[in-house]
């Protein structure tokens, strides 16, 4: 069952800059996770690919920042009590229940670093949320039978750089084929719902407003895209296929797309226009 959890957080010490990465969240969710099963944290940290969550960078709630996309490389120390969010999506069912004391039993008065920075968390959100679109939760069943086969437009937003692995380099297009055999790829590995590739063949790009960005730490650059992209189905589908192709669409909220989900980058949500 993907599970899209926001951790809504407190510093009390200011963060610094360079502890504001993807690589220092990425541990301190190891740290969470190993505060519970530390088995668990020790398989997740020597997994090397096909992780079974994703991470957000840190965000503050009121910063503003154009076409709805989120804050992917900070400017400035985050300050003491300064209210964050921070979300969390796990793809593995048993991923969720082995974490369930995690969140059950969370003492919002005991500290996480961040560095030499202390965190309080001072709650979850799990379900949806008219302010916050990233909480939510659904089965694979449900996202499968809830998913439409009739709707052909897809609009997808993505809202940190988002770039794709072809052969020994990154591409920074949002390609029909880089999109969704993305989402394909970990539908199929955790969903036991199995759609066939040969689905994406009517699926083609009609609009898109997106431009890349790069972030940048002292080990490494990362190009990616932002924006928004309108994929439509073409042509004489079966209804199930549009069914499957929705699906997969709606799985963009908790799976990302592309490299570097767990650092933060790749976060992709469907949008539906008023």
């Amino acid at each position: 069952m993907p599970h899209s959890l926001v951790l809504n957080l407190l510093p009390l010490s200011t963060i610094p800059l360079n502890y504001l990465t993807g690589r220092h969240l990425h541990a301190l969710f190891l740290t969470l996770v190993s505060s519970v099963d530390h088995d668990l944290g020790n398989h997740l940290h020597e997994q090397k690919a096909d992780k079974a969550f994703t991470l957000s960078p840190l965000q503050i709630p009121n910063y503003s920042h154009r076409e709805s996309t989120l804050i992917w490389q900070h400017k400035q120390p985050i300050s003491p009590g300064t209210s964050c969010w921070w979300r969390v999506s796990l793809l593995d069912d048993s991923l969720f229940a082995n974490l369930s004391s995690l969140w059950l039993n969370l003492n919002p008065k005991t500290p996480w670093h961040l560095g030499p920075g202390n965190l309080q968390i001072t709650s979850i959100l799990g379900t949806s949320q008219s302010t916050q679109p990233w909480a939510n939760f659904s089965s694979y069943a449900q996202l499968y039978a809830q998913a439409s086969e009739e709707e052909r437009q897809m609009d997808l937003i993505f809202c940190t750089p988002t770039a794709f692995r072809q052969s020994s380099f990154d591409s920074a297009l949002p390609t029909r084929d880089s999109v969704f055999k993305s989402l394909l790829k970990r539908w199929n590995q955790y969903s036991c719902i199995p759609f066939e590739e040969a689905l994406l063949e009517p699926i083609f790009p009609s609009f898109f407003n997106i431009r890349t960005e790069i972030l940048a730490d002292s080990r490494s650059k990362f190009i990616g895209c932002v924006g928004m992209m309108n994929f439509r189905i073409m042509g004489d589908v079966d209804p199930m296929v549009i069914k499957q192709i929705n699906t997969l669409a709606d799985f963009a909220l908790y799976s990302g797309v592309g490299r570097k989900t767990p650092m933060g980058m790749g976060m992709v949500r469907r949008i539906f226009k008023l």
